[in-house]
């Protein structure tokens, strides 16, 4: 996203003498589970996932979605066994992988995988409506840019999804000079977001881009104030209610250029706004929590 949806309870640790309460939970979740898929029938898949979505993106409480997440994604992945070919589920699918894998997860190996699993999901989903886009992935990039067309309104989804779920792929391959290579199409793609429609998910767009152009200082040739540009006006598109956007834009701009006073005043903000936003409680919940630990970090 998307910015980040699935809720499962977690499970209880047994004390001595009670080793069948783990046995019974367990066959009860698998038991409920069931039940859930047997009731979606009717039920879109489409409209079950966003609904999916929406609860993980509206929750305050971060533990919770990190205890529950599992059994959502769990329920993804069999709804796509069913409908492999549905674009809209797989989106969801990639944006939650995406969403889990880059915002909850801290072990490096599951990050990897999950977010791999969220790339994956999101170029199914590109192939399926762009096959000469998702086979020019792996060329160079001049090739790349001659297959994106020019992005209609109706397909801003789907490629906003594919850019950021490789996004967060290469970022969690931070290590791996092969991945970041490909930083410059991804950058192409959420450009042709942005000129399609600037404020697309109120400027996360401009968010990303102004991530990436934070990557590299001046002297070496960096666009630092193009990316303080996509930075404000992520912020403006979101009315400053995205608090992440002013998070990032203080960890990769500020800090580049050595500007305490935008650094501070930017995460002073965050600390004093209200984080329940719709579609954005969860981020602007992990945000505060970001800022806090940059003001602790004295990097000045």
């Amino acid at each position: 996203m998307t910015d980040a949806q699935r809720q499962g309870p977690p499970r209880a640790r047994a004390g001595a003498g009670r080793e069948r309460a783990p046995r019974d939970g367990g066959r009860w979740a698998v038991v409920a589970l069931m039940a859930l898929l047997a009731g979606c029938a009717p039920l879109s898949t489409k409209r079950l996932a966003d609904n999916l979505t929406q609860s993980m993106l509206d929750q305050a409480d971060p533990e919770i979605v990190r205890a529950g997440a599992p059994a959502y994604l769990l329920l993804i992945d069999s709804l796509l066994e069913d409908s492999p070919q549905d674009s809209g589920l797989l989106l969801a699918g990639a944006r939650l992988y995406d969403a889990y894998g880059s915002g909850l997860v801290q072990d490096p190996e599951r990050r990897r995988q999950l977010t791999a699993h969220a790339l994956g999901y999101a170029q199914r989903a590109l192939c399926l409506a762009h096959p000469k886009v998702c086979e020019a992935r792996s060329k160079p990039y001049q090739d790349f840019a001659a297959s994106l067309p020019e992005i209609q309104r109706k397909d801003l989804p789907l490629f906003f999804g594919f850019a950021s779920a490789w996004a967060g792929w290469i970022e969690a391959r931070s290590d791996d000079w092969g991945a970041i290579a490909d930083l410059p199409k991804v950058e192409l793609v959420l450009e042709r977001v942005a000129e399609a429609d600037p404020g697309f998910e109120q400027g996360r767009a401009q968010l990303y881009l102004g991530v990436i152009g934070s990557l590299v200082p001046p002297a070496l040739g960096g666009r630092p104030q193009r990316a303080r540009e996509h930075f404000e006006l992520a912020i403006t598109y979101s009315q400053g209610r995205d608090l992440i956007a002013k998070v990032e834009y203080a960890r990769n701009y500020a800090r580049l250029m050595f500007d305490q006073p935008l650094h501070d005043r930017l995460l002073n903000e965050v600390l004093q706004a209200d984080p329940e936003q719709p579609g954005l409680t969860l981020s602007n919940v992990l945000a505060q929590r970001q800022a806090r630990e940059l003001l602790d970090e004295e990097y000045f």
